[in-house]
């Protein structure tokens, strides 16, 4: 305020001279940024006399079931907690609280009795209940050209074709360089590398998220994804951010939650049995337990069609002055849910800078892979659009799986809640996630899902079982993401 009683400011070029210094100050591109980074993730204003609910999700049956969901949850967590008789939340012994603090960056080495403990939900079950939704408006089947869909999922939405993909990746095209193909015939690889390197360096200069986004498009060069990235994100390392993560810290140490023991038996069951990410294992359970705690995570709820869950303090059920979330972030783990946050641990090193990563992906991405809606990048939506690709594109695969008992959604499902995290290389799943930042979308993991098939249609045809089919796709770690994708994309007869 100081600034504007200076005499050299004039009250009729104000509003020039402002501007003139937010360019100067660098605030110009932190506010575009943070402009940018709420368009990506908030949706488009519906109708200003649609309910609240109407943001979270627009269709009544697919807030019913994911309701009915919740309570499952709910149950779940619950009956472990009467079986075992451990409450929801304690606090921790002093003594116990020390020996924490000096573990800090080796739980790793802790070897708790888990074998009590079981997971949540593991994806197969979450499938089941995807399999058995429906819209009751479509129960008499008014819908003739949706009766002609033979795959698991009944309920009618709006996915893209290949024709519309297309359009959606064309920077995926055969014509553009791409980071992830080898054998580019226009331009030899190197050559696009380099340049492609030196346009990443400018747009890391730039500090500007839109520009960021669009060059992610044809994949990070490795040395750039983790600032990249965080550009994308809109996130920088203010001490503020690293003082918040030591408050979450500060919590875990103090509190034991029983989502704890839920975090510690995931990252023993999937992340520490993986060649790529055993390593990590002492990052997942610090980000993971400060995530848990993090009550700003709550805010996505507002798009999102889950509600968080409450508890009540001990005698007060029902009474809505005496509900906490829990846990408070407002988010139950299931069975891989630490796979969400193992790759990061390749880019990011720092705790605090990785914690804030994985919160942004999850309240941005993640969060769609296990909440049951209608939007273009939900679960629902992905197990539709896989499907539909393959019937329409591979009919003859589709119908020799279903008819053998395969599924083929049965078998891809895994990949797609996961975004493929743990199947494929770790190099190969950075350059998908990369086209995930690229095009703020998760189709691309539909559309992957539909090209592995395509990729092994001759092994597949020969399979008699589901067991046989799920052997042919059982290790995808050598797969090239890319040149699979544009194969399926871009060389498909329509």
């Amino acid at each position: 305020m100081a600034s504007l009683q200076r005499p050299e400011i004039k009250l009729e070029s104000l509003k020039e001279d402002i501007k003139e210094f937010f360019k100067i100050s660098g605030w110009e591109k932190k506010l575009q940024n943070a402009v940018y980074s709420e368009l990506s993730v908030f949706p488009l204003p519906s109708h200003p006399a649609a309910p609240p609910e109407h943001l979270k999700e627009p269709l009544v049956y697919m807030r019913k079931a994911q309701g009915s969901w919740e309570k499952r949850i709910l149950k779940s967590l619950n009956s472990m907690c009467t079986e075992l008789s451990i409450p929801l939340a304690r606090k921790r012994p002093v003594g116990e609280q020390k020996e924490l603090l000096n573990k800090w960056n080796e739980m790793g080495t802790d070897e708790p009795d888990l074998s009590l403990f079981r997971p949540v939900y593991a994806p197969k079950d979450f499938l089941e209940v995807l399999i058995n939704l429906r819209n009751p408006n479509y129960e008499n089947g008014d819908s003739l050209s949706f009766r002609t869909h033979l795959g698991l999922i009944q309920v009618p939405l709006k996915v893209k074709d290949i024709p519309e993909l297309k359009e959606f990746f064309v920077e995926l095209g055969l014509t553009t360089g791409q980071l992830g193909i080898d054998d580019s015939t226009q331009v030899p690889p190197e050559l696009f590398e380099n340049e492609h390197v030196r346009i990443g360096q400018k747009v890391l200069a730039e500090q500007d998220s839109a520009a960021a986004q669009q060059y992610i498009r044809q994949g990070s060069p490795t040395a750039l994804r983790a600032e990249l990235w965080a550009l994308i994100l809109n996130i920088s390392s203010q001490p503020e951010d690293i003082l918040y993560y030591e408050q979450l810290k500060t919590n875990v140490i103090q509190h034991d939650l029983l989502v704890d023991s839920l975090i510690y038996k995931d990252v023993k069951l999937t992340a520490s049995n993986d060649d790529y990410y055993f390593v990590f294992e002492d990052y997942l359970y610090q980000v993971l337990l400060c995530f848990s705690r993090d009550p700003s995570v709550l805010g996505h709820f507002a798009y999102n069609s889950a509600s968080p869950p409450k508890s009540y303090i001990r005698g007060k059920l029902g009474l809505e002055e005496y509900a906490v979330f829990y846990p408070p972030n407002g988010v139950i783990p299931f069975h891989g849910f630490s796979m969400y946050v193992a790759p990061l641990c390749f880019l990011y090193h720092e705790p605090s800078k990785l914690y804030q990563i994985f919160r942004e992906m999850y309240v941005r991405f993640f969060f769609r892979l296990h909440s049951i809606s209608s939007h273009p990048s939900g679960i629902v939506s992905l197990c539709l659009l896989f499907e539909t690709l393959l019937q329409t594109y591979l009919p003859q695969l589709f119908y020799h799986l279903r008819e053998i008992g395969a599924q083929p959604l049965r078998i891809s499902f895994k990949w797609m809640v996961r975004a493929f995290s743990g199947y494929l290389a770790t190099d190969q799943l950075l350059l998908l996630w990369d086209r995930i930042l690229g095009y703020n979308s998760l189709e691309i993991l539909a559309v992957l899902a539909a090209a592995v098939f395509a990729f092994r249609a001759v092994n597949l045809m020969e399979v008699t079982s589901l067991a046989a089919a799920e052997a042919v796709l059982a290790d995808l770690s050598t797969l090239k993401v890319m040149p699979l994708l544009q194969i399926f994309l871009f060389a498909t007869v329509t």
